[in-house]
Formats: structure tokens, sequence, C-alpha cells
């Protein structure tokens, strides 16, 4: 079992920042890919970036990209997600994930574990 725990969310004005972060414990060798997934009212869970665990590649959603950056640091077993330039479309939920299948999926039923979520907030 790997558990998962963010941090960082809150409420910020649009164009301004916001560094999530996702510590995660247990059973963290069996993962290869760690992931953010966001989740805005009466809408689907979505997409935004992910991170290979060993190999430092990452992808990001086509919305995102450009002012979301993904990071790890594997001695804290930590997962960033810095959130710059953010826009009120950007509100959410914010999810950490984490998978043991070998690719870089951005499917959610690829995702094995999932945190509590974190509250963003971006006011217009």
């Amino acid at each position: 079992q790997v558990q998962l725990v963010e941090s960082g969310g809150g409420l910020v004005q649009a164009g301004g920042s916001l560094r999530l972060a996702c510590a995660a414990s247990g059973r963290t060798v069996s993962v290869y890919t760690m992931g953010w997934f966001r989740q805005a009212p009466g809408k689907e869970r979505e997409f935004v970036a992910l991170i290979s665990w060993s190999a430092d590649r990452t992808y990001y959603a086509d919305s995102v990209k450009g002012r979301f950056t993904i990071s790890r640091d594997n001695a804290k077993n930590t997962v960033y997600l810095q959130m710059n330039s953010l826009k009120p479309e950007d509100t959410a939920v914010y999810y950490c994930t984490a998978s043991t299948w070998s690719g870089l999926p951005i499917r959610r039923d690829k995702y094995d574990y999932w945190g509590q979520g974190t509250q963003v907030t971006v006011s217009s």
C-alpha cells in the first residue's frame, strides 16, 4: 500500500502562484509514475500532469502546459506541482495519485492510489 498526503492548496488571485506538495509513504518502491488530477464542481476528474518516479519524464495536459511544473524529490518521497499564472478555470480539488503501471498513464483507471485532495480556488 502507498499513502499520499497533499498540502499547499488555498485561495489565490488570478495571475498568482501556488505550490502543491504530495508526500508518499509506504511501499513507494512499487510506484512507477506520480500524477496530479483535478476535479471542478460538476465536472469529471481530469488529468493535469505526471512524472516518472525514476526516469524524470514529465507530461502535461494542454490546459496547463507552460504554466504548471511537476517535479519530485526522491529523498523526501515528495512530488510537487508548481502552478503559475493561475486562472479562475484552474479552480478545483487537486488530487495526487500514484501508479504501479510501467507506462506514463493519463487515464484515471491506471492509477492505484489517491490522496484526499486539496482545494485550489482562483479568484478573478
